[in-house]
């Protein structure tokens, strides 16, 4: 057996040796991994899909199968390296480990590492950009004529913040830290004022007004989603119409294509905290079933991650009347899976600051917070998660100073130091999802001799995984799941005939091994075996007649059998 590939999760890979460590994996374990494109990217690049399970127990798409992407945003590269990590660690626990050998042999596992590599790879470039996604024009295609656009300006690799001198700024330097910036108090005057404008140079300026740029890539590729979608007025960077980007695309053609998807997981950074649904309704108006079984699950996230779980609609709103649509709304929402973000990293958590709210904090927050962190980039971060000042004369704004916060390299991703610790908090838990997804398998089948050449067949099958065979209660209101599909294949011979029952027909939905209610409820449960179904024929043909057999559940799999008339 080839020895696995050893990456480096310390760093973050650009497209070619991501790709290249991709294909590696994949003939290092050819039994149980394969690499296929979804789709082209808008700059061209392959998206790569990972699809992971034991070929010599069936294909992927007759297994129950879960979901995971990163990096959907560009500048969160440690999505990618969360899923990388996942890859190496069932891949060198497989034969091993008796939880991740019975996930790859019952399930698959569908891995995008990296949606979006046009915006990584200008995330990762030599002077980097940092933009929200797609690195094509949106909504309009020229470049800026005036105003300040960020971009790393002196050849350091990083975009900071430029701190100029002026008696009218909104900051002032700490009075026992001068390297931190605070705010001016209300009605303050009579100090040493600076304003903070994003490092970057500055077109055409008049010498008194600066206006920062919005990017001239202005897309936000999660906001491009099918359900829910809105217009630029209401969602910023929602693109022309729903999955008009190639990358959404191509995510969302692969899963409608791959109806065996039943639970998926998003990876973003940064906040240190796992989302539920709904974006864009409260808990409750969503049906309960589905609350209670997100929660089950969001606390075994909570117990193996230690990041908390929260409602995105109740807790992670950008603005208190503001509604944040994407990937959730249409996988749960629409297509009626469970469905997770993770954001990953919380440098606020790091620095041992309690009790912030998420997005709220980014508002507002008490001075020994930002002194806290300060502390703790100087103390374990060699003193880069916020870079002191240094003098730089600008070729607009004269003589000022570049320094400040590094964000993409220790706020929306952790330093290399942590990473590796970041990205393994998770495998267990998406194990544990995966081995819940509902698991169609064949209990017997029956043959009965009715006459000489009449005979009653009948399968049977249950579903073993936890999960019912729907998944959610909101897959059976959307009308996207059928009950199990029973099939008879008949060998095209005039002896043969169907008596009674149909080549094709639809069974009852099926119930998980998940409890309804505890022991202690107040009436017992009357579903005891529905987890069960039976198809039946009655069939017209010679003794010694081979008969083949398929039951299929969409998100629960497929089985196939034969039997002889005898």
């Amino acid at each position: 057996m080839a020895a696995l590939p050893q990456p480096r999760f310390d760093q973050f890979y650009r497209f070619p040796e991501l790709t290249q460590l991709l294909f590696a994996y994949a003939e290092a374990r050819p039994n149980l991994v394969s690499v296929r494109s979804i789709g082209k990217s808008f700059e061209g690049r392959d998206i790569w899909v990972l699809v992971l399970t034991n070929t010599a127990t069936g294909a992927d798409i007759d297994k129950p199968a879960f979901w995971l992407d990163g990096n959907i945003h560009a500048a969160e590269l440690s999505a990618s390296t969360a899923c990388l990590y996942y890859l190496h660690d069932l891949l060198g626990k497989y034969g091993n480990d008796a939880q991740v050998t019975q996930l790859l042999d019952t399930r698959v596992i569908y891995m995008v590492p990296r949606l979006n590599p046009d915006g990584a790879e200008l995330a990762l470039a030599d002077r980097p950009r940092h933009i929200r996604s797609s690195t094509r024009a949106y909504p309009y295609d020229e470049e800026p004529v005036d105003g300040l656009t960020m971009e790393d300006i002196d050849g350091d690799g990083r975009m900071l913040t430029m701190r100029v001198p002026d008696p009218n700024g909104t900051y002032k330097k700490h009075p026992d830290e001068p390297r931190l910036m605070v705010a001016r108090e209300p009605g303050e005057f009579g100090g040493e004022y600076y304003r903070l404008i994003p490092e970057g140079f500055i077109k055409n300026h008049d010498g008194l007004t600066v206006t920062v740029n919005k990017d001239r890539e202005g897309l936000d590729l999660n906001r491009n989603f099918p359900s829910e979608w809105r217009q630029e007025y209401k969602q910023t960077g929602a693109g022309a119409y729903p999955t008009s980007e190639p990358e959404v695309r191509a995510m969302v053609d692969f899963i409608v294509a791959h109806p065996n998807i039943g639970a998926a997981i998003s990876y973003h950074t940064h906040s240190g905290v796992i989302l539920r649904p709904m974006g864009t309704q409260s808990d409750d108006d969503m049906i309960p079933e589905d609350l209670w079984s997100y929660k089950r699950f969001s606390q075994l996230g909570e117990k193996h991650t230690g990041y908390p779980s929260v409602s995105i609609w109740h807790d992670f709103k950008y603005h208190p009347k503001d509604i944040i649509t994407g990937t959730q709304d249409w996988v749960y929402e629409h297509l009626g899976a469970l469905f997770w973000v993770v954001e990953i990293w919380s440098p606020n958590k790091e620095a041992g600051i309690e009790g912030y709210k998420w997005v709220d904090w980014f508002r507002d927050h008490p001075v020994e917070d930002d002194l806290k962190l300060l502390k703790w980039s100087d103390e374990q971060c060699g003193g880069q998660a916020h870079v002191d000042w240094k003098p730089f004369l600008h070729p607009q704004l004269g003589a000022i100073e570049i320094g400040g916060w590094d964000k993409m390299n220790y706020w929306r991703n952790p330093p290399p130091h942590l990473r590796e610790r970041e990205a393994a908090r998770f495998p267990g838990w998406m194990n544990q999802i995966a081995l819940s997804l509902p698991k169609l398998e064949l209990l017997r089948t029956e043959v009965r001799a009715l006459g000489p050449d009449t005979w009653r067949v009948r399968m049977a099958v249950a579903n073993t995984g936890y999960l019912p065979a729907y998944v959610t209660k909101r897959a059976l209101e959307r009308k996207v799941v059928r009950g199990v599909m029973f099939e008879i294949h008949l060998p095209g011979s005039p002896e043969i005939s169907l008596v009674s029952g149909k080549e094709r027909m639809e069974g009852p939905q099926l119930e998980g091994h998940g409890p309804k209610a505890t022991q202690l409820a107040f009436l017992p449960s009357r579903e005891i075996t529905a987890d069960r179904a039976v198809g039946e024929w009655v069939v017209r043909a010679p003794k010694g007649t081979r008969l083949a057999l398929t039951a299929c559940a969409d998100r629960a799999g497929t089985v196939r059998t034969e039997v002889e008339l005898d």
